[in-house]
C-alpha cells in the first residue's frame, strides 16, 4: 500500500514498551504503516504529504474511558443553557441569565439550565419549586445539577411531565417529596430525571438538528486531542444518530457506548454490536450518587457547614445507595453471562463493598478470564478495597478532576482533610495491580486529558493550591498511559488505538511541548497543535 502520509522531525512519544520513542511515523490507507528514524520512515514518502513537526511531539490520541457525548449534546449546547460554575460565577448570575433567557422565549416554552452548582457555586443552595416558581411564573423549566444527579423543577415544568404525588419512584431513583407527599421539584438521579426532563428534550428534538449537535461535540473532543471516546450514559434510541455518522467525514472521534441498565434488563443488541468508529462495548449502573448532591454510600457523615447546609442536608448527613446489594447482582446476573462489560458508577466506600461482592459471586458462577469489569469514578474507595479488585481483576476509571475543582470543597466543607487526602487514589489503584484510566466525566468538568495528567501528578487544588493527599501522586508516564494506552484497553479497543504501532489507526494528537519532560505543574498549559483521526487531519490550532 502506497504511503498516505509522514511525520518527520518529531518527538515520538509511542506509548510501546520495547519502543518508547522514535522520530518519525509514516500512515497509509488510515493506519500506521512504519515507525523509526525520520531518514529511514521519510524514504517511505514516495509522493505522500509529508509533515515537519519541527521537534514537536506526537502521540497517539487521546482516550476518554468516562464521558457522557449523548448527555452532554443534550445539556450544555443550546437551546440548553450552560450555567455551569466554571462559566457562571455566583447563585444572582444564575437567576438573571435564567430571566433572560426566559424572556426571549414565548410563555409556556419549556427550558432547561444545566450545570448549577451549591458546592463550587457561591449563593447557590438547594432549589425547590417554589422558588422556582417565583424566578420562573410562566415557563416550564428544570436546573439541572452539575453532577448530572439532580434536578430541579419548578411546577409547571413537574405539571408538564405529569409528575404529582402519586407518582412512584423509578427504580434507582427519588422524587423528594414534603412533608404532604407533594412534589418539591427536587429528582434525584437518571430514571427520574429522564421523566423530568421529557418536555423539555421532546422541543429540543423537534427543534434542534441532533447531528449538528453531535458534531459540534465530535469538535470539542478534536480541540482537545480525544480521538477515541466512551459514551457512559448511553440510550438505544440515540444508536441511529451514532451509527449514521460512521464512516462519513462528521465522524472526528471513536465513541465506544455503554448502555444504560433499565427496568427490561435486556439490550436489544448483542455485545459489540457496531463497528470501528461506534460500538457498544457495556452496560452502565449507578449504584450510588453524587458527593455534592448527598446521596453517595459512605461509612462516614458530612460536616456540619455551610456548604452541607446550602446543599439542604442536616449535620452529619451519611449518604446511601441508588440500589439495593440484591439489585447490583441481579443486574449482573441479567448481562455478564451474556458477554456484555459491566461499568457501575462507585462513589462511597459502603457501596464499592457491595459492587465488589457482586462482581465476585458473578465471577465465580461465569468465569471469564479477561472480563475487564468496570469500577467508575472510586472517590472514596479504601486502599483494601483496590486491593481486593485487583485480586478480582477488575479495572478502575479515575476522575482526578474532582481534586482539582472540588478538593478544597471535599475537605473544608464536606468530609475533612483525611478523606479529601485519599480521594481518587491512583495510586492505590495502580500499586494493586489495577489498570486505571483518567477522566473528565464531561459535562461535570470540561474535556481537559492534560489537566487530569497534571492533577493525578500533583493532586493540587485549584482554588487554594494545598497539596491533597502527596503519597497518592503518580508519575508523568502513568499518567499519560492512563489517558492512552490503558485507557484503550479498558474500553476493548488496546488493538486499534492508544499507541502508535504499525497495524493501529493513525489517531495521533501534536502537541508542542513533551509531556514526560515539562513541569508537572505546567501540563495543562501545553497546546493541542493537531488532531488526526485515521489519518485524517481533524483538527488544526
Amino acid at each position: 500500500m502506497s504511503t498516505d502520509l509522514v511525520f518527520v522531525n518529531a518527538e515520538v512519544i509511542t506509548m510501546e514498551r520495547g519502543r518508547p520513542h522514535a522520530e518519525a511515523v509514516a500512515v497509509a490507507g488510515g493506519r500506521i504503516v512504519a515507525v523509526g528514524a525520520t531518514d529511514s520512515v521519510r524514504a517511505l514518502a514516495n509522493g505522500a504529504q509529508v509533515v515537519d513537526l519541527k521537534g514537536r511531539t506526537l502521540l497517539p490520541g487521546f482516550v476518554e474511558a468516562h464521558g457522557h457525548p449523548t448527555l452532554e449534546i443534550m445539556t450544555v449546547l443550546p437551546p440548553t443553557v450552560d450555567i455551569r460554575p466554571f462559566f457562571v460565577h455566583d447563585h444572582d448570575e444564575v437567576v438573571a441569565k435564567i430571566k433572560e433567557t426566559l424572556g426571549a422565549l414565548p410563555p409556556g416554552t419549556p427550558q432547561a439550565f444545566y450545570g448549577y452548582d451549591p458546592v463550587l457555586c457561591p449563593g447557590a443552595h438547594k432549589l425547590e419549586r417554589g422558588e422556582l416558581d417565583a424566578i420562573a411564573p410562566d415557563h416550564p423549566i428544570v436546573v439541572l445539577n452539575n453532577s448530572g444527579h439532580a434536578g430541579y423543577a419548578n411546577s409547571r415544568m413537574l405539571a408538564a411531565a405529569g409528575i404529582n404525588r402519586d407518582t412512584p419512584d423509578p427504580v434507582g431513583s427519588q422524587y423528594e417529596r414534603d412533608s404532604a407527599g407533594e412534589p418539591t421539584g427536587v429528582a434525584l438521579e437518571t430514571a427520574a430525571l429522564i421523566a423530568l426532563t421529557k418536555p423539555y428534550f421532546e422541543r429540543v428534538m423537534a427543534e434542534t438538528s441532533m447531528p449538528d449537535l453531535l458534531r459540534r461535540e465530535y469538535e470539542m473532543y478534536a480541540r482537545t486531542g480525544v480521538t477515541t471516546a466512551s459514551d457512559m450514559a448511553f440510550d438505544r434510541q440515540s444508536r441511529p444518530l451514532f451509527a449514521s455518522y460512521s464512516g462519513t467525514s462528521g465522524a472526528l472521534t471513536r465513541i465506544v457506548a455503554y448502555e444504560k441498565s433499565d427496568g427490561g434488563l435486556k439490550s436489544d443488541v448483542s455485545p459489540g454490536w457496531g463497528d470501528d468508529m461506534f460500538r457498544q462495548a457495556g452496560i452502565k449502573l449507578w449504584a450510588d450518587g453524587s458527593p455534592w448532591i448527598g446521596n453517595i454510600a459512605t461509612t462516614f457523615p458530612y460536616m456540619c457547614t455551610g456548604m452541607t447546609e446550602a446543599m439542604g442536608l442536616k449535620c452529619g448527613h451519611i449518604g446511601h445507595a441508588n440500589y439495593t446489594p440484591e439489585q447490583i447482582r441481579e443486574v449482573c446476573e441479567a448481562y455478564f453471562p451474556g458477554g456484555w462489560q459491566l461499568a457501575i458508577h462507585v462513589h462511597g466506600d459502603a457501596i464499592a463493598d457491595s459492587v465488589l461482592d457482586a462482581y465476585e459471586d458473578v465471577l465465580s458462577g461465569h468465569p471469564r478470564p479477561d472480563h475487564r469489569l468496570r469500577m467508575e469514578h472510586c472517590g472514596a474507595l479504601r486502599a483494601d478495597q483496590y486491593e481486593r479488585a485487583g485480586r478480582l481483576g477488575i479495572t478502575c476509571s479515575l476522575f482526578p478532576a474532582h481534586i482539582y475543582y472540588f478538593g478544597d470543597a471535599l475537605a473544608d466543607g464536606l468530609f475533612g482533610e483525611a478523606v479529601a487526602a485519599n480521594w481518587v487514589s491512583a495510586r492505590s489503584a495502580l500499586d494493586a495491580g489495577i489498570k486505571i484510566s483518567l477522566h473528565n466525566d464531561a459535562p461535570v468538568t470540561p474535556e481537559s486529558p492534560l489537566l487530569n495528567m497534571q492533577t493525578a501528578v500533583t493532586r493540587r487544588a485549584r482554588g487554594s493550591g494545598r497539596v491533597l493527599g502527596p503519597e497518592h501522586r503518580i508519575t508523568p508516564l502513568e499518567a499519560l498511559r492512563a489517558q492512552t494506552i490503558d485507557a484503550a484497553w479498558q474500553l476493548f479497543m488496546e488493538d486499534g488505538v492508544g499507541s502508535i504501532t504499525p497495524g493501529k489507526f493513525a489517531d495521533l494528537v501534536v502537541l508542542d511541548g513533551n509531556p514526560l519532560a515539562t513541569d508537572p505543574e505546567r501540563l495543562s498549559e501545553l497546546n493541542v497543535v493537531e488532531t488526526y483521526l485515521g489519518g485524517r487531519q481533524v483538527h488544526q490550532a
